[in-house]
């Protein structure tokens, strides 16, 4: 089973991300965090199988929290979805190991079938 950390400010998006993901049977946990604090307390105290994090985020980012998790090693598939999807940001994010790049707006509804495609660790 996977547990599911949620990393972003936008309230209303963070509730469709939940009503979206809370029937995937391979879902054990679902946690959301506001901000890059939160989010690197969170990751801190439990590991998590995946993250799904957008960039904009208040105070640090979300490549901040991203080089982060790189930097202390920590084993998550981290998905990005955000609305700045543009090219610069797409390959910064894999060069730092995103599994998934998607685009806010348009490919949301893809998260439970990438998430139900990932093997518990």
């Amino acid at each position: 089973m996977l547990s599911v950390l949620i990393v972003d400010d936008n309230e209303e998006f963070v509730e469709r991300m939940i009503d979206l993901l809370v029937d995937v049977e391979s879902i054990s946990s679902i946690q959301t965090a506001s901000d890059y604090n939160e989010a690197f307390r969170m990751l801190d105290n439990k590991a998590h199988d995946v993250v799904l994090l957008d960039i904009n985020l208040s105070g640090k980012s979300g490549i901040d929290l991203l080089q982060k998790i790189q930097e202390l090693g920590w084993n998550c598939n981290v998905i990005m979805i955000t609305n700045s999807s543009g090219r610069y940001y797409k390959r910064e994010c894999k060069k730092l190991g995103v599994t998934h790049f998607l685009d806010k707006t348009n490919e949301f509804e893809k998260v439970p079938m990438i998430i139900t495609s990932i093997s518990p660790n």
